[in-house]
């Protein structure tokens, strides 16, 4: 069993470099610093043009490369495969996993074909003796849990990127060295065929920097175009509470929350939604949330900087007002 914490990528995101990437590295280098743990940054499949200056600004001591031809696309099979290489050959205290939807698929896999414990939504790791403490969100994000993996000598965590922050710490670069990590992926054969691709065109929910969201308060769906009004007029994107889309007031494509997008906009104007757990976590690492509610105690407030009290059939449409004549 090696000394080391490995943040693990496989996906290409914005920019190329893969989505929670650097919250992930950022979580994994503080755990490092403070349990004398080496980081290293695994990536399988085709690395981001930044890769190297993304894992120097963390500190991170080798950037491990695994290449292969089967990795250009993702594929559950040959991933877990290439991952469960990798771990038998460098044996890790930790692999890190920034967790996406596909992530899902990979982590438990991983840990099975590892022999390791397996932790997901995690927020904060610490490493006591031989013990590892993972603080992870529960229950939909109500509430958090500490679990302690004991018993195994590696562990996967599957990391809730977006509701942490990327801190690079001052001063603390690196120059890591790369190392080309042979595995052997001919065998490999996915299980699971891919017959037609999703789809989308247009603007990605996760990307917006403004979103005007609406929630059930809004009475009945003829309503929901003050949300888009707002939204074009703020040069935003409208999105919606999982009721409305339940409701088929929108497509799923337009859902904030634990089943659904998980954004991060400057602005995030929610109108007639209650502030559901289940809804926050996928707002609540907004930079500035504004609640329109008409219930004082409802419970968006308590996440929200700005409060309007009010039948958000009426606010909406004074705020579209406004921000026009500006």
């Amino acid at each position: 069993m090696s000394n080391s914490v490995v943040v693990c990528t496989w996906e290409r995101g914005r920019a190329g470099v893969p989505a929670g990437a650097e919250e992930t590295l950022t979580l994994a280098r503080k755990l490092a610093a403070s349990a004398g743990l080496e980081l290293n940054w695994l990536v399988a499949g085709p690395a981001p043009d930044r890769a190297l200056e993304i894992a120097g600004k963390y500190g991170v001591a080798h950037l491990d490369r695994i290449e292969d031809a089967k990795l250009a696309d993702f594929q559950p099979d040959v991933c877990v495969e290439a991952l469960a290489q990798y771990s038998k050959q460098h044996a890790p205290k930790l692999m890190v996993i920034p967790q996406t939807f596909n992530a899902r698929l990979v982590a438990p896999r991983l840990a099975a074909r590892a022999g390791a414990g397996i932790v997901m939504n995690a927020l904060k790791l610490e490493v006591e003796g031989s013990a590892v403490k993972v603080t992870a969100s529960a229950y939909g994000g109500d509430t958090r849990v500490v679990y302690e993996v004991t018993g195994a000598e590696s562990c996967v965590v599957g990391v809730l990127a977006d509701m942490l922050l990327a801190e690079a710490p001052e001063g603390g670069a690196s120059a890591p060295a790369v190392r080309q990590v042979s595995v052997d992926l001919g065998a490999v054969a996915e299980r699971v065929r891919v017959i037609q691709k999703a789809h989308f065109e247009g603007p990605r929910l996760e990307e917006a920097q403004i979103i005007v969201a609406g929630g059930m308060g809004l009475g009945q769906k003829e309503n929901y175009h003050l949300i888009e009004d707002l939204a074009r007029t703020l040069g935003g994107m409208a999105a919606a509470s999982r009721p409305v889309v339940e409701n088929g007031w929108v497509d799923s494509s337009r859902q904030v929350g634990l089943t659904g997008k998980i954004t991060r906009p400057v602005l995030y104007i929610g109108a007639g939604i209650s502030g559901a757990s289940q809804h926050m976590v996928g707002c609540s690492a907004a930079k500035t949330i504004v609640a329109v509610n008409k219930d004082p105690d409802a419970a968006v407030f308590r996440y929200a900087r700005y409060g309007i009290v009010g039948d958000c059939l009426e606010i909406l449409p004074e705020l579209i007002r406004a921000v026009k004549a500006q």
